[in-house]
């Protein structure tokens, strides 16, 4: 999407309704997105037949032209934020109607209810509602994943967060399932099925990401490089290094910026074990 988006009909704002309050029918004349703070809702598109339950967590892309209705919660108060606004005339029948809520749509709509409230410019509201319009139609955003951890596995990874807030290494299979008070294989299969590689492996990849960026982003030599980060033999970080990322860590300081990104379950795994 290339063109700004403009607002119309007033400025990003939050509804407020009463258990089985209703809304609609009505012909769509601009653009707009929908996202329920609390409560639920039952959307219908009417010129369509579609129909969606809105809950807290999606976002909704409504285009002009739609005939629809709002049926909200029949047993509590509902809320979402809303914002209008128009775009020149293009193709918009490719664009999805609807995505979840995932990376920083959460911090952008919250915001952008925010600058609807205060003093901000229009232009500054329109800058913002164009970014979050453009991440939603085609924008990357990071995978859904389900924010119930499997005790164990949440066991397991505090487990190593703790130990690396003051030294990172290499965390044997057996030290973590004791953490997590669960067998060896079990621990395994878990990490298996939430970051696609078993503890050690999956660690080692964490610990060579953290690697990476200190290669690219320090002063420090690549020995103490692998040292800071669980490798005290310098060979050794050097061909695991290698194996993961198909350059020495000096082939890869040489050539800076040119590293691919980690697998999105990995780099979820990295975000996990942020220190903090």
């Amino acid at each position: 999407m290339s063109h700004r988006a403009r607002l119309t009909f007033g400025r990003p704002a939050v509804g407020n309704y009463p258990a089985g309050a209703s809304f609609g029918p009505r012909t769509l004349r601009d653009f707009e997105l929908v996202w329920m703070l609390a409560g639920s809702a039952r959307w219908r598109r009417l010129d369509m037949a579609d129909e969606l339950t809105l809950r807290p967590g999606t976002l909704l892309l409504l285009r002009p032209g739609m005939r629809d209705e709002f049926r909200w919660d029949p047993d509590r108060p509902s809320s979402h934020g809303y914002a209008h606004f128009g775009l020149p005339a293009g193709r918009f029948d490719g664009w999805p109607l609807h995505r979840p809520i995932t990376g920083p749509l959460d911090a952008w709509l919250s915001y952008l209810v925010w600058l609807g409230a205060s003093g901000a410019t229009d232009d500054w509201i329109e800058q913002m509602l164009t970014t979050v319009v453009r991440t939603f139609v085609s924008g990357p955003l990071p995978p859904v994943r389900d924010p119930a951890e499997p005790p164990p596995l949440a066991a397991a990874l505090d487990h190593v967060r703790r130990q690396w807030a003051t030294r990172v290494r290499a965390v044997p299979v057996g030290e973590l399932a004791t953490a997590a008070r669960v067998s060896r294989a079990h621990l395994s299969r878990l990490f298996r099925q939430a970051y696609g590689h078993g503890p050690v492996a999956a660690l080692e990849l964490v610990r060579l990401a953290r690697a990476e960026a200190l290669l690219v982003r320090s002063n420090l030599s690549v020995t103490e490089v692998g040292r800071s980060v669980g490798f005290a033999d310098p060979l050794h970080f050097s061909r695991r290094f290698r194996a993961a990322y198909g350059l020495s860590p000096r082939a890869l300081r040489a050539a800076a910026g040119t590293t691919p990104a980690l697998p999105p379950a990995v780099a979820a795994l990295a975000r996990r074990l942020r220190p903090g």
